[in-house]
């Protein structure tokens, strides 16, 4: 069993972060060694998108592989789902992670598939799984399962909702913290989620995020979303990250101290330019925290950054 204060990918990965999209390829090609894009440290990809995606994205791959850590977020695994894991896709993700030396593959703490007579269907959306015992217990198990296919601990992503799951018997983060638990696996810390659900169920955010067991961390998300009404937000990484979401980051990385993040920007996206400001604000915050820590006299800044 692996001790959870020690991951390989935690000495791979570290500053701030970027999710690869197609728009911004030939954007970080053309400015890759320059001062404006300094601050990206690492990249995250869904494999889904680039696992036999034919010979032009393999190059595009290739030459990011070699120059940045690349981080794998997962979008179709449905831990919580009925249908059994599906085996070959895992497979392919085993020696995809394997051909460019990833180590980091996390998925969402949720479903997104149903069966109807025998036949497995993607629902194209991320569905809340009920917080019960019994289903601590199911996902538990295909996650120590795909971490046995796959030879790696994998992270798993607290998710937004809009509905609770119905049936439910605990809190969502007493569930999280159960399958973190009882999967021995890590935490892929979603910031922006974390606020998404506190308005939507009425929690307070800073609260919640003093329940997570920080030292299963791996890395975090930050994003931001669609405000439909007072009331309800929609998970859109649409949409500029606000000030209450970096707040609740600045508080996370006082909590717990500085660990990797990464700015998700899945639709809107703006000029490579537009979106370093965002980037540049993790890696400020990050540098600020580590600064009140040394300030604190808690730790050194060699011990900081080691």
């Amino acid at each position: 069993m692996m001790n959870p204060l020690v991951n390989i990918n935690q000495s791979q990965i570290h500053g701030a972060g970027l999710g690869l999209k197609r728009e911004l390829i030939p954007q970080i090609q053309s400015l890759y060694n320059q001062p404006l894009i300094s601050n990206i440290q690492f990249v995250e990809i869904a494999p889904e998108n680039w696992i036999e995606a034919g010979s032009k994205a393999t190059k595009q791959l290739d030459w990011f592989a070699a120059r940045y850590p690349i981080v794998c977020h997962g979008l179709c695994l449905s831990l919580g789902g009925i249908s059994p894991l599906n085996i070959d896709f895992l497979n392919q993700v085993k020696q995809f992670l394997n051909h460019y030396n990833i180590d980091t593959y996390t998925e969402h703490l949720s479903y997104c598939t149903d069966a109807f007579q025998g036949k497995q269907g993607y629902l194209y959306d991320l569905l809340p799984i009920p917080f019960t015992e019994e289903a601590v217990h199911y996902v538990a198990k295909r996650i120590r399962q795909t971490q046995d296919i796959l030879g790696r601990r994998i992270g798993i992503e607290n998710a937004s909702f809009y509905a609770a799951a119905p049936i439910s018997e605990m809190s969502e983060l007493n569930f999280l913290n159960a399958v973190l638990s009882e999967a021995d696996c890590l935490l892929h810390l979603d910031i922006n989620n974390i606020y998404v659900n506190s308005v939507n169920f009425n929690f307070n955010p800073h609260a919640f995020l003093r329940g997570i067991p920080h030292e299963r961390i791996i890395y975090s998300h930050i994003a931001g979303h669609y405000q439909q009404s007072a009331d309800l937000l929609i998970d859109t990484h649409g949409e500029n990250v606000i000030d209450p979401v970096w707040a609740l980051l600045e508080d996370a990385y006082d909590l717990f101290g500085v660990f990797p993040t990464l700015l998700e920007r899945d639709s809107n996206i703006p000029a490579l330019e537009v979106l370093m400001a965002e980037v540049n604000k993790i890696a400020d915050l990050q540098d600020q925290a580590i600064q009140r820590t040394v300030r604190a006299g808690t730790m050194s800044l060699e011990e900081l950054t080691t």
